[in-house]
């Protein structure tokens, strides 16, 4: 409270582009990492918003330089995660001002390319879904760690349907038991995880985990590969992809998904000459995202504070 206001304030740095190299001399092939790191610090520094007094000010370059120094004391291959929570750590710690660190990354998917069937050495080729983080740690070591994905793109060309939902006179869309389904799926969960001394150790890695993760995703949202898996609508199919990972992943207390509704619309075209020009016959689309369904919920563990 200063001056009878209440003050809710905190400062950071985002954008901090950071690439880090591991190189593999010995065999295995180098590894590379590109993460865009954002740092949020809440901090007792209100003389600095109501007295001009920067004293107890950590500043924004020395936040991006922080980035720098500590992705160089990494020395051995750690997952985004981990390094989210070296960063928290660091600041939350090293700060006595400073009550609560967050952390936020996201890792451009360079991937290692193929060379006549061998793993290039040294060679990426960029990827398309995104792995994200959040890491929160205050100073009393509550920690909360989020993984994540966006931009991963879904597209099923059968096996998908919609209806049975709520007729008025509004209505127009038709029911149908054959469509495709496309989406672009973001998702986040949350890892049970309250502090550091409860993160496992090797061989488990959060690396790996996001990957086993957006595995389930896909294992339950186009089903098995011969036959694939019928979807009555976008809103069941997100609840048995979430649920798939609940059950599968006991570490992981919640998680979100948002899977916009992309659509694909039939096209028929025709004239007085041609009444038949374009006739539809579950061949010839429109691929549409203006305008498009919004479909998101999170789905938790019954205790979860998620």
């Amino acid at each position: 409270m200063a001056e009878g206001l209440k003050i809710e304030q905190r400062h950071g740095k985002n954008r901090v582009r950071v690439a880090r190299v591991w190189r593999r001399n010995g065999g295995g092939g180098d590894v590379v990492v590109e993460w865009e790191v954002a740092i949020g610090l809440f901090s007792d520094c209100l003389p600095a918003y109501t007295s001009a007094d920067n004293s107890s000010i950590v500043a924004t370059d020395t936040m991006k330089n922080t980035v720098y120094a500590k992705a160089k004391e990494c020395t051995e291959v750690l997952s985004m995660e981990k390094f989210a929570i070296v960063l928290a750590k660091h600041f939350t710690t090293y700060y006595p001002q400073v009550s609560e660190t967050i952390i936020n990354i996201n890792e451009k998917p360079w991937e290692r390319v193929t060379v006549d069937g061998k793993p290039h050495s040294h060679g990426f080729k960029l990827g398309s879904e995104m792995h994200t983080t959040e890491v929160r740690m205050k100073k009393c070591g509550v920690l909360t760690v989020i993984s994540g994905l966006k931009g991963l793109s879904l597209l099923k060309t059968t096996q998908s349907g919609f209806e049975g939902f709520v007729r008025d006179q509004f209505t127009l869309l038709p029911d149908t038991k054959e469509r495709m389904v496309a989406t672009e799926v973001t998702s986040s969960w949350k890892y049970t995880f309250g502090n550091i001394s409860e993160i496992p150790e090797e061989p488990f890695c959060f690396t790996k985990r996001y990957i086993d993760v957006k595995n389930e995703l896909l294992g339950t949202f186009f089903g098995p590969s011969d036959k694939g898996v019928y979807s009555p609508s976008v809103q069941n199919t997100l609840y048995l992809m979430a649920k798939q990972v609940l059950n599968k992943f006991q570490d992981i207390e919640g998680i979100h998904l948002s899977m916009p509704n992309l659509h694909f619309l039939p096209v028929n075209l025709s004239s007085k000459e041609n009444p038949n020009l374009v006739k539809f016959n579950d061949d010839v689309y429109l691929p549409t995202d203006e305008p498009h369904g919004t479909i998101q919920a999170t789905i938790s563990r019954a205790m979860s504070k998620m």
